[in-house]
C-alpha cells in the first residue's frame, strides 16, 4: 500500500507540473496565433484523447507520465520540408511555427519553464496563506567556544529579530542568514521576559558548500533535537556495541550532543577507531563503545544505524496575511531558484558531490513523504520540483527549451537559420547528455536504496 500511495503522489505531482511547464507552451501558441495540433500530457499510448470544437487541437493523456508535449504546425523539422510547405493552404502557412519571427518562436520556448516559476509564486502564495508548520526561533543548543556563547546567549533564548526584521521560524533565521556571511549580525534576543541584543560575527565555514547550516557552522547555534535511534542494521557495528531502537544518543566522546549532524560527523571520522557513546535507555545512561566501519575508499566511517531526530521544541503553524503572502511567493521562489542554480553549479565544479542529484525514485519517494504530510507539505514539494523544472529547461542544452533559445539567438545573428544537418547532430548530442543525466540520477536511486 505504500508503495502504491507513493507511486500516485508522483504521478500526481509529475502530471501537475508537466501541464504547467506545456501549457505554457501552449497558451502563448495559441495567443500568438501559431496553429497548435496536439497538447500531451505523457508520452507512449493515449489512455485518452478528444479533440477541441474550435480549435481542433487534439488534447492526449497518455500512458507515461515522465514528460509532455506541445505539436505546432512547422515545428519538426519534417514539417519544414518543401513539400510540407507546399501542401500548407496560405491560411496555414501564416500560422505555421517555423515560418514566425524569432521573436515569436523565442516566446513560446521561454514560456514553458516561466510557466514553471510563475506556478511555484502562486504555491508558495497558497503556503503563506494556508500556514506553514514551522520551529520558532528558539536556542536549543550553543556549541562550547563558539561566538554565540562568548556574546552570552544560551538555551531557552528566543530570537526576536536580526538586524531589525522579525523573526518567526527557525528557517527564517537560517535563510536570512545566508545573505549576511562575511557580515556582522544584529540580534535581539528574549530570555525570561527580558530582552537584551548582541553582535555577532557570520564567519564563512567550510563544512558547508551550500550554506544549509550557518547557524550552526558560523554562530554554534542549534534548534537542539532528540537524535534517537530509529533502527540497527544486523550484523553492523552499532548491533555489535549493543544499540538498540528507541536509545536516546546523550553524549558522544565525551561532549553533549548538539545534533544528529555532530553524531554524523565523529561517526564518520573515526572509522576503525572506538567511538564512545552515552545513551538514555528507559530512563537509564549507559555507557557504550562502537567501532564505525570504512564505509569506502576514503575511509568514511558508518555505524549501521537509522537514526531520528526529533526536536526540543513544538511546531507552530505560521500562517501569513494576504500581502505578506504575495511578497513571500515571489521571495521564495527567487531564493529556491538562485540555490538550484547555485547547487548546479557546485555540483559541475565538484564543490558538493554529484551523488546528491536525484532520479525518478528520489522524486517519488519526496512526493509520498510530503502527501503524507499534508496539502500544505505537498504544495511545497510541487513549487519546489517546479522551480527546478523551470531552471534545468533553460539550461543552454539542445532538445530543452534553453537550447531552443539558443538555436534561435543564433539565426538572429546570422540571419537564417541553422542548416538541418548541424540541428539534427547537435540534437543527438542533447539526447545523449540528457539520457547520461538520467541514467546518473536513477543510478544515484538505486545506490540509496541499497544502501537503505
Amino acid at each position: 500500500m505504500e508503495s502504491l500511495h507513493t507511486l500516485l503522489s508522483f504521478v500526481v505531482a509529475i502530471a501537475i507540473l508537466v501541464a504547467v511547464h506545456e501549457f505554457g507552451h501552449f497558451i502563448v501558441a495559441i495567443k500568438l496565433g501559431i496553429k497548435v495540433e496536439k497538447f500531451s500530457i505523457g508520452f507512449g499510448p493515449a489512455l485518452f484523447s478528444w479533440r477541441g470544437k474550435n480549435s481542433g487541437v487534439e488534447y492526449i493523456i497518455a500512458a507515461i507520465p515522465l514528460g509532455g508535449y506541445v505539436k505546432m504546425l512547422g515545428e519538426n523539422l519534417d514539417d519544414q520540408g518543401e513539400g510540407k510547405t507546399q501542401a500548407l493552404s496560405p491560411e496555414e502557412l501564416a500560422r505555421a511555427f517555423h515560418v514566425q519571427p524569432v521573436w515569436k518562436r523565442a516566446a513560446v520556448a521561454v514560456a514553458g519553464p516561466m510557466f514553471n516559476f510563475a506556478f511555484a509564486i502562486v504555491a508558495y502564495m497558497c503556503v503563506a496563506w494556508l500556514g506553514q508548520q514551522v520551529m520558532p526561533p528558539v536556542v536549543g543548543h550553543v556549541a562550547a567556544n563558539s561566538v554565540s556563547e562568548r556574546a552570552g546567549i544560551q538555551p531557552n533564548d528566543r530570537l526576536l529579530t536580526l538586524n531589525g526584521q522579525p523573526l518567526h521560524a527557525w528557517s527564517q533565521f537560517e535563510e536570512a542568514l545566508k545573505s549576511q556571511v562575511g557580515h556582522d549580525i544584529i540580534l535581539d534576543v528574549e530570555r525570561n521576559g527580558h530582552d537584551f541584543s548582541v553582535t555577532l560575527p557570520v564567519q564563512a565555514g567550510q563544512k558547508d558548500a551550500l550554506l544549509v547550516s550557518v547557524s550552526e557552522d558560523a554562530l554554534g547555534l542549534t534548534l537542539g533535537t532528540q537524535v534517537l535511534v530509529d533502527s540497527v542494521v544486523k550484523g553492523s557495528p552499532a548491533a555489535a556495541a549493543g544499540l538498540k531502537a528507541g536509545d536516546e544518543f546523550i553524549q558522544v566522546e565525551g561532549q553533549d550532543l548538539d545534533g544528529v549532524r555532530h553524531l554524523i560527523r565523529e561517526i564518520q571520522s573515526h572509522a576503525g577507531q572506538v567511538l564512545s557513546l552515552l545513551v538514555l535507555r528507559d530512563g537509564v545512561t549507559l555507557g557504550l563503545q562502537i567501532t564505525p566501519k570504512a564505509e569506502n575508499e576514503h575511509g568514511v566511517g558508518k555505524a549501521g544505524v537509522h537514526l531520528v531526530s526529533k526536536p526540543l521544541t513544538e511546531a507552530i503553524i505560521y500562517q501569513q496575511g494576504v500581502w505578506e503572502g504575495v511578497v513571500y511567493g515571489f521571495e521564495r521562489t527567487y531564493e529556491m531558484t538562485v540555490l538550484t542554480v547555485q547547487v548546479m553549479g557546485k555540483m559541475l565544479t565538484a564543490a558538493i558531490s554529484p551523488e546528491n542529484l536525484g532520479g525518478p525514485i528520489a522524486i517519488a519517494q519526496l512526493a509520498g513523504r510530503t502527501a503524507d504530510l499534508g496539502l500544505v507539505a505537498f504544495i511545497t514539494f510541487l513549487a519546489l520540483i517546479s522551480v527546478n523544472l523551470g531552471v534545468l529547461n533553460l539550461l543552454p542544452v539542445p532538445i530543452l527549451d534553453g537550447g531552443h533559445l539558443v538555436y534561435l539567438g543564433l539565426e538572429k545573428l546570422r540571419g537564417k537559420p541553422l542548416s538541418d544537418v548541424v540541428m539534427e547532430r547537435t540534437q543527438m548530442v542533447g539526447v545523449l547528455l540528457i539520457g547520461l543525466l538520467m541514467v546518473f540520477a536513477f543510478y544515484n536511486d538505486l545506490m540509496r536504496l541499497f544502501r537503505g
